[in-house]
Formats: C-alpha cells, structure tokens, sequence
C-alpha cells in the first residue's frame, strides 16, 4: 500500500467535493464558505509540505478520503445508525483541514540525484496569516460562516489526536473531548487512515 502510485485528478476531486457539499450541507452560511473555498487555494493546495499527499490537489483529496472513511467507520461502529447526520458527517470530513488554506508556496530545494545536486520543487509551509493553531483554526474558519454543534466543532478542533501540539505541550483535553464525544476519535482514527493507508510520502 505504501509504494503505490497516487494519481490525483484535481478537476474531477474538485468536482466530487463541490457535489457532496451542496447535497449534504444546506445550513446558513454553507454557500458563502464554499464560495471562500472557492476563491482560496484548496483545490489546489497539498495536503502537507512533505508527509502525505505533498502534491497539488493533495488537500482536497485528503478531505475526500477521509470523508469515505468517516461514513463508513461511523456506519460500522453504530450499526447504521449513526449519531450524526448527513450533513455533520459530511461538513467534519470535508472541512476539518482548511485550516491549511493558502498557506503553503511552491519551492526548490537541493537534493542529489544520481550524484548531482538537482533543483527540485517542494511546498513549504510559510504564509500562514492567522497563526491560531490546527484543529482550532479550522473550528475558527468555519465559525465564521456557520454555526456548528458543539459535537463538530469538538470533533474538528481535536482531529490531530496525539499529535495536536497542545496535547504534546501537556494539555489533558484530548482525553475528556474523546470520552465525550467518540465521534471526535472516530474522525481522529479516520484522518490516520486517510493519511497513512490512502496517502503516500514524497520520494524526496
């Protein structure tokens, strides 16, 4: 699974994701942060500056994976039954990582190649504007737009799991956020999959 090759049609994942948002989220402000998707970089930005999905229209595959992963775990885990709707399952999954828009630019660093030092591109993480961390960012975003549920903003802001910087900083709320509300590990173990299951790493 990790060596396979990762072709990203961004037109048609564009395409997908716009699809899926308009069926499912109708709640005021939905058209209006679309249309801020729209305008920003998302379909266009990666999902990581050298982790998974490094590569334009990595972000917006990201989303699209983890939402397929989202649905059906839910699914499995309550027996079809989930306790969220259509439209919360969906704006989590697709939203919980624009907090990474226009954010990253296109550089070149220098790697050896066949021992020659070759120019090569690669997306670092150097505009962000709204320095308001990860997951909290994107519950910010969003808020600005639409009101969420307490369960979706909690899901959202918590996503990183282990990795979010104030659980390494020494932060117990992961802990409390995950016994609350399970649908907030769910998206967690799900954004996991997406990443290291659906995803690969640059070579370079």
């Amino acid at each position: 699974m990790k060596d396979k090759e990762i072709v990203i049609n961004m037109e048609e994942n564009k395409n997908k994701f716009i699809e899926i948002y308009k069926n499912n989220i109708k709640r005021d402000g939905a058209k209006e942060f679309l249309d801020f998707l729209m305008a920003s970089d998302f379909f266009e930005a990666p999902a990581s500056s050298r982790f998974h999905s490094a590569v334009p229209g990595g972000l917006c595959f990201h989303s699209l994976n983890v939402y397929e992963r989202f649905r059906k775990k839910l699914n499995d885990e309550y027996e079809g039954s989930s306790p969220l709707s259509e439209e919360s399952i969906t704006l989590i999954a697709l939203l919980h990582d624009v907090c990474k828009v226009n954010c990253y630019k296109l550089d070149f660093r220098n790697v050896k190649v066949d021992g020659e030092w070759t120019k090569v591109p690669y997306f670092a993480y150097a505009d962000d504007h709204l320095p308001y961390g990860h997951g909290e960012k994107s519950v910010y975003m969003i808020s600005g737009f639409m009101k969420l549920s307490r369960e979706e903003a909690i899901a959202i802001n918590w996503h990183m799991g282990g990795f979010d910087k104030r659980v390494l900083g020494g932060s117990y709320d992961l802990s409390s956020a995950f016994y609350l509300y399970p649908t907030a590990c769910i998206l967690h173990s799900c954004d996991m999959e997406a990443t290291y299951l659906d995803e690969t790493a640059p070579k370079n």
